[in-house]
C-alpha cells in the first residue's frame, strides 16, 4: 500500500520473526532494535512519527528516544484492555509530543503527567479518509469480496484477533463466534487474525470448521483500506474484537458486536453492543439477532475528518531548537483544568438549522449560546430543492467551522409542524411549508456530514433554548409561547421537554378560546393562532385597509407593498382605535390561552417569545389577573431575551446530548 501511494522508501527492514507466539514477538522487537540504529544514523530525522500500540512501534520509539530523536506519538492515551495498553503507555513515556483522538485520551495523558502544552487533540487521522469516502460504486466492491448475490446491509464482516494476555480463552471465544455465525446463516467476510501470539491456533480453528470452503463464508488475509471502508460502511453488522469495530466503524453507524476484553476500555458510540463474557454460542447468536440490520447515527467520538490539517499545524509549531529533555507535570492535573490546547483552541459548537415559513437559516452556535456565524436563504418551494439547500448550507457551514476553530458536535434542526424526534422525521408540517410531510431529515444529513442529527418542533426548540440559555435556566417547570407567523410553544416539566404520546404536546397555538371564533389554519376555529398570530393580524390589517380604515396620519403603504401585521401595529401606536381593538382582542385570546395553561400545568414561569411578545405582554397579564384562579395569579409572565430561540434551541439538542460524556 505504501508503494502504491508512491512514497520514496529509503530503507526496508525485515524484523518480524515467524512463530506467532510470545517469544516471536520479543525476538521481533529485539531484531528491530539491532537494525534501527544504523538506519536512524543515516536518516538523521528531525522528528520521528510513531503510530499506535503495536510491539514493532515500541522498538521504533525506544531506538529514537535513546538516540535523542524527537518523537511524535499518534493515538496515545487510549485504553483497550490488553498488552497493547502497556505498549501504548510505554511509547507515551518515551514520546516528546502527543496527538490524541478523544478528550478522554487527552485527560489520560495529562493524568500520566505529560506536558499539556505538548498534547494535541486532533481526532483520528483515519477518520479523514473515512469521512471523505464517497465511493458510489460500493456494490461492485461488495460483489467482488462476497459474491454477486449479496445485497447491501445483508452481510457480516468478522475480524477477531488473539488476546495475548489470555490466549486460551480467546481461541475458545473465536470458536464460539464461528459456530454462531454458521448458525446465523448470513454471508460473512472473515478476515484472518493478526500475527500476535495465538494467531496460528485461531487459523487452525478456521480450517477445522471448514470456513475457507463454507458457501456462506469468504476468508481473506487482507482487504485494501479503501475497499474495506466500503465493506464495513454497508455491512449489516461487524463482529469481533478489532479496534476497527469500536473506532472506525462508528463513522458509518454500522452496528458492531464487540467480543471479549480486547477493547474493553475503548470509548464507543451507541452502535457498539458489548459481549464481554462471550462464553456461549447462544449469547453471541442473540447479539447477532439484536444488532444485524440496524442503522445507528454516525459517531464522531474519534474525529471529525480534519485531523491531518491539525497535525500539520502542530508539527510546524514545534521548535527544533528547544531542549529535547522531556518535562513531566507533577502532581497530576486537577479535574477542572481547561481541556483546550494552546496550539489549536477550538470551540465546541453545534450546527443549528431553523426551517421557518419564509427563510432557511443555518448557524454555528457555541457552547455558550453565541451565534458564531449565520447563513440565511429563502426556502425553496419543492421538497427536493429544500433538502438539497439544507445539505448545501450545512456542508458549507461545517467547512467554515474548521476555519473558525469550531468543532462541530452535531446538527440540530428546528421546523414547524409535528415531529417525531426519536426518528428525526417531520410527520406533518404547517401549511406554510408545502411537500414537507413524512420527511426523514436525520438520514440525509447524517450520511452527508457524518454527524449525529436531532430534529424537533420549533416550539419545543424555543423551550429548550430557554432551558439552556434563557430565563428558564434552572427552573423545573415552565412554558414557552412563540408569537410569530403562527403560535407555537413548548412545555418543560421536571426539567424535561414534554412531547406527548403522539408528539402533539404543546400545540398551544391551537388551544380553543372561543366557540365561534375565526377559522384557523388547522381546520378548526376559535384557536389562539386564529386571533393572535402574525397571519391573523395580517388578515385583519388587510380588512381594515380594504375598508380604508387602516392608515392614519404619519402612515403610508406603497403601491406594490403587501399589507402586514407590522402596519396594524404601527396604526395602533399612532392612535388607530380599530387597530388597537384588534390587538387587544388578539392579546386577550392569548391571555385566555395562558390562563388555560396555568390551570392545566401550573408552571412556575410563562415565557412569551417571538416578534409579537412585547405587544401582548401587558394584555396577557391583565387577563390573568381578571380570569385566573387566585392560586396561579402570581405566576410570572416575561418576554424572552433570546434573539434567536429557534436556532439556540436546535443547538441545545446537540450540545446537551453530545457533551454528557465530558461534562
Amino acid at each position: 500500500m505504501i508503494e502504491q501511494d508512491d512514497f520514496d522508501i529509503n530503507t526496508r527492514l525485515h524484523t518480524i520473526v515467524r512463530g506467532e507466539d510470545e517469544a516471536a514477538m520479543v525476538e521481533s522487537v529485539g531484531l528491530a532494535l539491532v537494525k534501527l540504529p544504523d538506519v536512524l544514523n543515516r536518516l538523521k530525522p528531525d522528528i520521528m512519527i510513531v503510530h499506535g500500540d503495536r510491539f514493532d512501534a515500541l522498538a521504533l520509539a525506544t531506538s529514537a528516544a535513546l538516540m535523542n530523536i524527537r518523537i511524535l506519538h499518534i493515538e496515545g492515551g487510549e485504553v483497550s484492555g490488553t498488552i497493547d495498553d502497556s505498549i501504548r503507555h510505554a511509547i507515551t513515556k518515551l514520546a516528546h509530543y502527543h496527538v490524541c483522538c478523544t478528550r478522554s485520551a487527552e485527560q489520560h495523558l495529562i493524568s500520566m503527567c505529560e506536558d499539556h502544552d505538548r498534547i494535541l487533540l486532533a481526532g483520528c487521522p483515519s477518520y479523514d479518509k473515512l469521512l471523505s469516502a464517497k465511493n458510489k460504486d460500493y456494490m461492485s466492491i461488495i460483489r467482488m469480496w462476497l459474491g454477486d448475490d449479496v445485497k447491501s446491509k445483508d452481510y457480516i464482516v468478522a475480524l477477531q484477533h488473539p488476546v495475548t494476555t489470555d490466549i486460551k480463552h480467546s481461541i475458545k471465544m473465536f470458536e464460539l463466534t464461528l459456530d454462531a455465525l454458521i448458525s446465523f446463516n448470513k454471508r460473512t467476510l472473515v478476515l484472518f487474525p493478526n500475527i500476535d501470539a495465538g494467531s496460528k491456533e485461531m487459523v487452525r480453528v478456521m480450517r477445522k470448521k471448514g470456513i475457507e470452503h463454507h458457501p456462506n463464508f469468504r476468508a481473506v488475509k487482507h482487504v485494501p483500506f479503501d475497499q474495506f471502508i466500503q465493506l464495513v460502511a454497508h455491512a449489516g453488522c461487524m463482529i469481533g474484537n478489532s479496534s476497527c469495530g469500536v473506532r472506525e466503524v462508528g463513522a458509518f453507524g454500522t452496528p458492531v458486536i464487540n467480543l471479549g476484553t480486547r477493547q474493553i476500555g475503548r470509548e464507543t458510540g451507541e452502535n457498539v453492543l458489548h459481549v464481554r463474557d462471550a462464553d456461549t454460542q447462544d449469547k453471541i447468536l442473540q447479539a447477532l439477532h439484536l444488532q444485524f440490520g440496524k442503522q445507528y447515527p454516525c459517531s464522531k467520538i474519534y474525529g471529525d475528518g480534519n485531523a491531518v490539517p491539525r497535525i500539520l499545524k502542530f508539527l510546524k509549531s514545534i521548535d527544533l531548537q528547544e531542549p529535547l529533555q522531556k518535562k513531566f507535570c507533577f502532581p497530576p492535573v486537577k479535574e477542572n483544568i481547561s481541556q483546550d490546547i494552546d496550539h489549536i483552541l477550538e470551540t465546541l459548537s453545534a450546527l443549528a438549522v431553523d426551517l421557518g415559513g419564509t427563510n432557511l437559516r443555518v448557524a454555528i452556535v457555541s457552547m455558550k449560546g453565541e451565534i458564531v456565524k449565520k447563513y440565511t436563504q429563502f426556502i425553496p418551494k419543492t421538497y427536493e430543492e429544500r433538502i438539497n439547500l439544507i445539505l448545501q448550507m450545512c456542508v458549507e457551514a461545517a467547512a467554515e467551522a474548521v476555519k473558525l476553530n469550531c468543532r462541530i458536535l452535531g446538527v440540530g434542526i428546528s421546523t414547524g409542524g409535528r415531529v417525531n424526534p426519536r426518528e428525526g422525521i417531520v410527520l406533518h408540517s404547517t401549511k406554510l411549508i408545502q411537500e414537507w410531510n413524512s420527511v426523514d431529515l436525520r438520514t440525509p444529513l447524517s450520511d452527508t456530514l457524518h454527524l449525529p442529527v436531532w430534529v424537533d418542533n420549533d416550539g419545543n426548540c424555543a423551550a429548550l433554548a430557554e432551558r439552556k440559555f434563557g430565563q428558564g435556566k434552572g427552573l423545573e417547570n415552565f412554558v414557552t409561547l412563540i408569537t410569530g407567523t403562527g403560535i407555537g410553544g413548548g412545555i418543560i416539566h421536571q426539567h424535561e421537554l414534554i412531547h406527548g404520546s403522539s408528539f402533539c404536546a404543546a400545540e398551544l397555538g391551537h388551544l380553543v378560546v372561543s366557540l365561534d371564533g375565526p377559522d384557523c389554519s388547522c381546520g378548526s376555529h376559535g384557536c389562539i393562532e386564529a386571533y393572535a398570530s402574525g397571519m391573523a393580524l395580517q388578515r385583519e390589517a388587510k380588512k381594515l385597509h380594504d375598508e380604508d380604515l387602516l392608515l392614519v396620519e404619519g402612515m403610508s403603504v406603497l403601491k406594490d407593498e403587501a399589507v402586514s401585521a407590522v402596519h396594524l401595529i404601527q396604526a395602533a401606536k399612532l392612535g388607530n382605535a380599530k387597530a388597537q381593538s384588534i390587538l387587544r382582542t388578539a392579546g386577550t385570546a392569548l391571555g385566555l390561552g395562558v390562563v388555560n395553561i396555568l390551570h392545566t400545568i401550573n408552571p412556575s414561569l410563562v415565557i412569551l417569545s417571538g416578534v409579537l411578545a412585547s405587544h401582548y405582554i401587558h394584555i396577557v397579564k391583565d387577563v390573568i389577573r381578571q380570569q385566573a384562579l387566585s392560586s396561579v395569579q402570581d405566576v410570572d409572565v416575561v418576554v424572552s431575551d433570546l434573539v434567536d430561540p429557534a436556532l439556540l434551541g436546535a443547538a441545545s439538542m446537540v450540545l446537551d446530548y453530545t457533551t454528557r460524556r465530558i461534562c
